[in-house]
């Protein structure tokens, strides 16, 4: 074998492993895609988490894809006075929740100094009645993009005051908090037994943490919004789907066990048609997994129950 034989050699092997390795993929089965058009059949549901950006976007996708109401509240191109606007133009479909989340820059040094200024604000808008909850209050949430960190505790003077106000109103709380801050949301939970807690995305808690936090708090309401994602940006584990499509069978018993705990949402926010096209077509696709007696709650009828309205 001369030089040139021996210098071709490398090159023909890793051509050879390249030839193996596309063959090999392409007998691997489709990662399965769930459909970016509505099926026959749509499943009316309650949306539980809607950033309320634009308008027309979200009563459009409402329509197409089968949400009889959605809870919404501010995102980063609207105010707590946009959406109870929006909620009187279209008070059968949209459910106000006003709030005061820190990470909105005009809120956060109110957060940082515990300023009871904060908390007169929130009661004043509650007071108007214009608003059937309180939330989305980002507590603890984890950078994202155009998004900057919070963590500030479940038990801190401001989210205590929330707390107050929500029982004063009679009214239901959605936090995010992230995993981290586990210990002391359980603590608020704890101090605020009556007071209904939506907790946005359960968290992004693995399976064995969702079930025990729903034994050890009555008051603990598991919200699904973009755990039914196919993909989720962040990070690949925070969806309950095995395979971009069917639910994990450990996920489904628990919801089938404890129907009456969980929500679903979107987490829409109107950056562009694709994007909430797949979030509420994800919707769908989970729903049709479930069975219907767990389907008419987890759909509708525990998210219009917390809200006071007849599903």
């Amino acid at each position: 074998m001369d030089r040139t034989d021996r210098q071709r050699l490398p090159r023909r092997v890793r051509m050879l492993w390249l030839q193996a390795i596309l063959l090999w993929a392409a007998a691997l089965p489709a990662w399965p895609q769930i459909p970016p058009s509505p099926p026959a059949t749509l499943i009316p549901f309650a949306d539980a988490h809607v950033h309320l950006n634009d308008l027309a976007m979200q009563l459009a996708l409402m329509d197409r894809w089968g949400a009889t109401h959605a809870v919404v509240f501010w995102g980063g191109r609207s105010s707590n006075e946009s959406v109870a606007e929006a909620a009187k133009r279209h008070p059968d479909r949209l459910i106000p929740f006003a709030s005061i989340s820190p990470e909105r820059s005009i809120y956060r040094p109110g957060w940082s100094a515990d300023d009871p200024a904060l908390l007169a604000q929130l009661d004043a808008l509650l007071a108007t009645g214009l608003y059937r909850g309180i939330g989305e209050i980002s507590a603890s949430h984890f950078p994202a993009s155009g998004f900057a960190e919070t963590d500030y505790s479940p038990t801190g003077a401001t989210m205590t005051g929330i707390m107050v106000l929500a029982r004063k109103y009679r009214l239901p709380v959605m936090v995010h908090v992230e995993i981290t801050r586990t210990a002391e949301l359980q603590q608020m939970l704890e101090r605020f037994p009556d007071v209904p807690v939506i907790w946005a995305h359960g968290g992004y808690t693995p399976l064995f943490l969702a079930r025990r936090l729903l034994d050890r708090h009555p008051n603990l309401h598991y919200e699904l919004s973009a755990r039914t994602w196919p993909r989720h940006p962040r990070s690949p584990d925070y969806t309950v789907l095995r395979d971009g499509q069917n639910v994990w069978p450990e996920w489904l018993a628990l919801i089938e066990a404890q129907p009456h705990r969980f929500l679903i949402g979107t987490d829409a926010s109107h950056r562009s048609a694709d994007t909430e096209t797949m979030k509420f077509a994800s919707v769908q696709n989970f729903l049709v997994q479930l069975s219907p007696d767990a389907r008419a709650l987890v759909a509708r009828g525990n998210l219009l129950r917390l809200v006071g309205i007849q599903p």
